[in-house]
């Protein structure tokens, strides 16, 4: 059983926690990160100004699954060989054995709940050879799912292509339409937030569906954003985001109305970047090396702890959840946890005059690896070429600096082997990735194990 060693923090100060993650919502696409967006996040954007909005946060990778396994763990996901995404029968990725953000906070005495969408795999046991790839029959049973990983309650749903599939705890307990499940995702989390009691700490984790594929907005908020997405033409589109950010809403109001929000730290991002197209000045959008792949909406509050309405332009990344929360509790984590999680805690106390984290790490789905540094980001293209671009002058990357500035390249792809050697970018003791890692290239994404599902 993994160890946790108590340190200084007074239990009667231990926030809740609630980290609501959006499915797919670019960085341009609020209005607190783009004026000029044309969607809708009232939400969102209020956070914003209760709180404090990094404008350079990153997820662990430019695509839904292994973003996941990095925020929970705190691992970066290269390390095990994920780049693709799970189909809806995909075995598990994260051992039981493993620390996650919920089995710490399940062992410091937090009451811990995943309402929504997982895609981090579950075993099914043996199906049919000819049963539908995308639906699981009502009843059927599974293990080492969200229970097993340290969450008390979990309801919710494989992946959003088997929206209509509900699973309750460690069985399918009902097949909805798609356009229902937010809905009652968004009930089950308000019951559960309802029933907690000031004297008991907790951690709600809210991974939702919008704006993610299918665009199904429930009819309440159809035609209600007055927003559409310009390049996809949707006229739905910024009603199903619309709707995500009232999720975010209710959640608020639920917090406040049960006298819980002063205790709560709250975090609502993005697993990655938005769905085909790119927000300038960024370069591409999800799936890519580049930064409109993984470069993330990512805003904070915590009252009495974070200024409200500032703005913080340290590189950050959804992997850093764990080692904060350890801090924010008074935690330490054992060696082989989160070694690349670091705590932000300075960063939302605004202590931290440079970025807390010495380097960050970025993957594509098709095994592309990135190392950011300061201005620098170097890419390292799973065909064995590399590019460098000073983000600072150049946000868009169009200028690959990687033939001018060969010292700068040596320096970073020496830190990044050490990264891959260490089998951590944190201090601790060395451990070992599950697979090998070369930045010679030869690197491939995992693909989705059934028939060309989307990611």
């Amino acid at each position: 059983m993994l160890m946790i060693y108590p340190c200084t923090a007074a239990e009667a100060t231990r926030p809740n926690v609630v980290f609501v993650l959006f499915d797919d919502m670019g960085w341009g696409q609020p209005q607190s990160y783009s004026p000029e967006s044309t969607l809708r996040t009232p939400n969102l954007d209020r956070l914003a100004q209760e709180g404090m909005r990094f404008t350079d946060a990153h997820s662990a990778s430019a695509v839904c699954t292994p973003t996941r396994y990095g925020a929970l763990t705190g691992r970066y996901p290269w390390r095990i060989g994920r780049y693709g995404v799970l189909d809806t029968y995909s075995k598990p990725i994260i051992p039981t054995d493993r620390m996650t953000v919920a089995s710490l906070l399940k062992q410091q005495g937090y009451a811990t709940a995943c309402i929504g969408k997982w895609h981090l795999g579950m075993n099914w046991g043996t199906r049919k050879k000819d049963a539908d790839p995308t639906v699981i029959p009502r009843d059927t049973k599974m293990t080492d799912g969200p229970n097993a990983l340290g969450f008390d309650y979990f309801c919710g749903f494989t992946h959003a292509r088997n929206i209509g599939t509900v699973i309750e705890q460690d069985r399918v307990v009902a097949h909805v339409e798609p356009v229902e499940n937010q809905p009652l995702m968004l009930k089950k989390a308000l019951e559960w937030i309802d029933r907690r009691k000031a004297s008991e700490p907790f951690f709600l984790y809210f991974p939702m569906c919008p704006p993610h594929l299918p665009v199904v907005p429930a009819p309440e908020y159809v035609g209600k954003s007055g927003a559409e997405d310009r390049v996809k033409k949707d006229p739905q589109y910024g009603d199903w985001l619309f709707q995500g950010d009232a999720m975010l809403g209710r959640i608020l109001a639920a917090l406040e109305r049960n006298h819980l929000a002063e205790n709560t730290l709250v975090i609502a991002a993005s697993d990655n970047g938005a769905e085909h197209r790119s927000y300038e000045p960024l370069r591409e959008s999800k799936r890519s090396i580049y930064e409109g792949g993984h470069r993330v909406p990512f805003v904070v509050r915590w009252p009495g702890q974070v200024k409200p309405g500032s703005v913080n332009g340290h590189t950050v990344c959804l992997n850093d959840l764990l080692a904060t929360v350890a801090e924010a509790i008074g935690a330490r984590l054992p060696d082989n946890a989160g070694e690349d999680s670091v705590s932000l805690l300075p960063e939302f106390r605004g202590t931290a005059t440079v970025g807390v984290r010495e380097a960050t790490v970025h993957q594509s789905s098709r095994g592309d690896l990135a190392i950011r540094q300061g201005p620098w980001k170097l890419v390292f293209l799973a065909d064995g070429a590399k590019e460098l671009y000073n983000l600072e002058t150049d946000l868009s990357e169009t200028k690959d600096l990687a033939a001018t500035r060969p010292e700068v390249v040596a320096r970073m792809s020496a830190l990044m082997q050490g990264y891959i050697d260490n089998g951590r970018s944190t201090p601790g003791a060395p451990q070992k990735n599950a697979v090998p890692v070369s930045l010679k290239g030869g690197r491939r994404q995992n693909p989705t194990e059934a028939s060309g599902e989307p990611e």
